[in-house]
């Protein structure tokens, strides 16, 4: 299959509509052309391009404390801001990290997280921050948790009518640190054979608060619950962040294939999930950047 339509949007309405048709939308492309060149998937018949929407554009810190994103915000983009960098520093982790050079010069955060892998980077990070999405449709807009948007491999809770036009990001509370690590083999060019999530919040020495998700060890990105209890109301020590790890493996499904086995992946849970949650610690305590 080849495209046969082909059409560029300039305003947010104008690609909703073209959506609404049943045109696929692309900014990037770096998950759209690769997967069809590799003969993963084909090219649709009908293609929107969107990225001269000028409002899906941008990283914004909002007046709350929380950050906005749109869109269209490229992986280079986020990385770059020293609001990210500062205060969602889990997904400055991973944004950094993101596919080559050129990848994240033209990969986008809402690509991203529409093309649903379980391996995707900024996904365990936006989950843990507590990131929503905003999806709009000819008929009006809904808000969306990042956790409630994969359904599965390469599939969305989204309707075939919705565009996703941005992320919002809540202000971190004080006392907050925030971390993303992977397993990986290489540098560049590389997706996570393990991938772990933290967000804890420390007060008067104690941890209040705590998300932890995983990547590429389930058939979505999840947060995992056991692992937070693990950590609430403990004082951050090495029991409990053991703990915490063995939660994770213990709820880790992953799956064998050419980069590592099951078992491999869920005993890499362990340790990558520790050292995520130890690094996270460490910047909410102000310990490290």
């Amino acid at each position: 299959m080849s495209v046969q339509t082909f059409t560029t949007a300039t305003s947010v309405d104008d690609a909703v509509a073209a959506v609404a048709a049943g045109a696929r939308p692309v900014a990037g492309g770096t998950d759209l052309v690769v997967g069809a060149r590799s003969g993963k998937s084909t090219m649709p018949e009908s293609v929107v391009a969107i990225h001269r929407v000028a409002e899906l554009h941008g990283v914004e810190s909002l007046a709350d404390g929380g950050l906005r994103l749109g869109a269209l915000a490229s992986h280079a983009e986020i990385a770059a801001s020293d609001d990210v960098r500062s205060r969602f520093t889990a997904l400055s982790d991973a944004s950094a990290i993101v596919g080559s050079h050129a990848t994240r010069a033209q990969g986008t955060v809402g690509g991203n997280l529409m093309n649903a892998s379980p391996a995707m980077e900024t996904g365990g990070p936006l989950v843990c921050l507590g990131a929503t999405v905003t999806l709009r449709s000819p008929s009006g807009t809904r808000t969306v948790a990042v956790e409630d948007l994969w359904t599965g491999p390469g599939k969305t809770s989204a309707a075939a009518d919705e565009l996703l036009v941005g992320v919002e990001i809540p202000a971190p509370p004080a006392g907050t640190g925030s971390a993303y690590l992977r397993l990986e083999y290489r540098r560049q060019m590389e997706i996570a054979v393990v991938g772990a999530s933290a967000a804890v919040t420390v007060a008067d020495g104690l941890v209040t608060d705590a998300r932890v998700a995983m990547t590429a060890l389930s058939a979505t990105i999840r947060r995992i619950p056991e692992a937070e209890a693990a950590l609430i109301g403990s004082d951050g020590g090495s029991a409990a962040i053991e703990s915490a790890g063995a939660a994770v493996a213990a709820a880790s499904t992953p799956i064998s294939d050419v980069r590592g086995s099951a078992d491999y992946r869920r005993a890499m849970a362990a340790v990558i999930a520790r050292r995520a949650i130890d690094q996270a610690l460490s910047r909410a305590r102000g310990e490290n950047a």
